[in-house]
Formats: C-alpha cells, sequence, structure tokens
C-alpha cells in the first residue's frame, strides 16, 4: 500500500532557511501541510525569528555560518524525513503549492521538482532579479540541456539522493547547484507554474542590484563546474 505524502511528519520535512523573517513566518509557518514538519533554519537572526518559530511549532534549526547554502544544507542534513522540500521563509511562496510537488516524487514521476515562479503583483519580481535569473537559465540550459525557466527556491526530492549529490557550496549558488549535479547524475527534473507574491520585508540577495550581482558570480562559479561521476536519482 502506497503511503500518503501528507499522513505523518516522517513523510516530509520543509527546509524554511530564515534571516529576520519575523513578520512573515505566521504566514509561511500557517501553510504548511498538515503532517509535515517545519524546519526553519535561523541564521543569525536578531528580531526574534526563531523564538517565533518555536511558538508556531516549526522544528528550529540553528546555522551559525552566514549564507543562503549554509542554511538550506543545514536544513538538509538535519532533516529525517524520505522527502524534503525547500521554501523561503518571506511569504513571497506558498508552502502548500508543495503537495503536487511531493506527490511527482513519491509516485517516482521525477526525481527533483522545481518551481516556475509567476509574480502576483506589482513589486513581486525586480527586473534586475527576473533578469539575471533568466540569463542564468540559459546558461544552464547550455550547461545541462535542461530546459528550465526559473531557478527558484520552491522544489522537493528525495533526502538521501540529495545527500548523496555533495553540495558545497554555501552561498547564493546552493540552489544551482543542485540542479546541475542533478542533472550530471541523470536525475528527471521537472518544473511547474507557482504563484510568486510580494515578499515580506527586503530580499537578502536580490534586493540590490548588488545583492543579485553577487548571486549571479557565485552562480556562475558553479555553472562552470566540471560534470560529476553519476549519482542515481530515486
Amino acid at each position: 500500500m502506497t503511503t500518503s505524502p501528507t499522513s505523518s511528519s516522517t513523510d516530509v520535512d520543509v527546509v524554511l532557511p530564515c534571516l529576520n523573517e519575523a513578520g512573515a513566518l505566521p504566514w509561511v509557518l500557517g501553510r504548511i501541510p498538515p503532517g509535515w514538519r517545519a524546519l526553519v533554519v535561523d541564521n543569525g537572526s536578531t528580531d526574534g525569528s526563531a523564538d517565533i518559530a518555536r511558538a508556531l511549532g516549526a522544528t528550529v534549526v540553528r546555522e551559525a555560518r552566514r549564507g543562503f547554502g549554509a542554511a538550506c544544507h543545514a536544513g538538509l542534513t538535519a532533516a529525517s524525513a524520505d522527502i524534503v522540500c525547500f521554501c523561503d521563509c518571506d511569504a513571497s511562496l506558498d508552502p502548500g503549492l508543495l503537495v503536487p510537488f511531493v506527490r511527482e516524487v513519491v509516485e517516482g514521476r521525477a526525481d527533483l521538482v522545481l518551481g516556475r515562479r509567476r509574480p502576483q503583483g506589482r513589486g513581486a519580481w525586480p527586473a534586475h532579479a527576473r533578469a539575471g535569473n533568466l540569463a542564468l537559465a540559459r546558461m544552464l540550459r547550455r550547461r545541462t540541456g535542461l530546459r528550465l525557466h526559473d531557478l527558484g527556491p520552491l522544489r522537493a526530492a528525495r533526502r538521501e539522493q540529495l545527500l548523496a549529490l555533495s553540495l558545497d557550496d554555501r552561498r547564493s549558488g546552493y540552489p544551482l547547484q543542485m540542479v546541475v549535479r542533478a542533472a550530471d547524475a541523470g536525475w528527471r527534473v521537472t518544473e511547474h507554474d507557482v504563484a510568486y507574491l510580494p515578499r515580506t520585508g527586503r530580499s537578502k540577495v536580490t534586493g540590490t542590484w548588488r545583492g543579485t550581482w553577487q548571486a549571479v558570480r557565485d552562480m556562475s562559479r558553479v555553472l562552470n563546474e566540471p560534470p560529476r561521476a553519476r549519482v542515481e536519482g530515486g
């Protein structure tokens, strides 16, 4: 008998990298599907985010090393569920949208499922951030052959297979490195549209041209990695 992906807390862990997201946490955690476990990775917040997350029932993981990749990977290593999802913690993405992603992985139709962000409302996705993302998607296509349109943070895959990719970027290149190494390993990677809302607060990465440029540099370095030995998907 196949177990439903929402039946118990051991089925799915949702990694939520967090740096000063006190205003967004209630909305985000309120949309975690029933039975799933929220892993809020506190990356040095000074606004009480960790206490708020804990009070709302989330499991809090502390990661002292600053960096989006550092927070994501700390969540991945702390996870215990078979399926691990990732979602930003700024209320720009609804974690409830991950339910069909998980189903696709559980049913064996994909090894890695990504969300293609579709902005809803003015200011949801600044022009400079969208342009940088488009450029990276084109470079990714040349590097891997994957015809993806977005490198967004909403995603789902099996924990053991993710760990086997040996991801080592600890900055903005982490999400891209996951896709590149998954492609090198022959994984089935799929992409689905998701609503992208104006975030709560200012982005630490795409909120400025400087942050966007740094992210592009990190990701360009990942794209220049030589292909690795194949690691099979789920």
